[in-house]
């Protein structure tokens, strides 16, 4: 049922790309974008740098949706494991950090930096949603591998169009 809606959205989809609708939305040579909240919020501060008369809103769906996580992750055979966790720790101190999640537009995990956050990024419901918009946001769960091929499946035939 799902493959069937989805083929009959098709033809109204341009393309899927994770990062080609950034300036093109930003630019109005689309007008509407799936993706993940700093992307938008980086088409937002693009259009409004260029003065381009494009108005981008980010909004969650109501219904929710996949919640998201960046990660800082050192490879178990690692050949520089002490500046790897070095860097690892440097980045999450709160005064590092704080700075990053106001130029990206992406929330941080570090609790202690919420406050140094600028209060027009820590405020903006679109990179630190509210608790009840949190409480619409769901984890993906892995799929058994005969459910996950034909996800895949479904997937191929959609973005090709077929």
């Amino acid at each position: 049922k799902a493959e069937a809606l989805l083929l009959k959205l098709r033809p109204h989809i341009a393309y899927f790309n994770s990062s080609k609708f950034i300036s093109d939305l930003s630019n109005g040579n689309i007008c509407v974008a799936v993706g993940w909240s700093g992307a938008m919020l980086e088409a937002k501060t693009n259009a409004e740098q260029a003065n381009n008369g494009v108005k981008i809103a980010y909004s969650l769906p109501k219904e929710g949706a996949p919640v998201w996580f960046d990660t800082l992750v050192l490879l178990k055979d690692a050949p520089n494991r002490a500046q790897g966790l070095a860097f690892i720790d440097y980045l999450l101190r709160p005064e590092v950090i704080a700075p990053v999640s106001d130029h990206l537009s992406y929330p941080n995990g570090n609790r202690a930096a919420t406050a140094l956050v600028a209060a027009a990024t820590r405020d903006n419901p679109a990179v630190y949603p509210s608790p009840a918009a949190m409480a619409t946001l769901y984890t993906l769960e892995p799929l058994p591998k005969a459910v996950e091929r034909v996800r895949t499946r479904v997937w191929s035939k959609v973005k090709n169009g077929q």
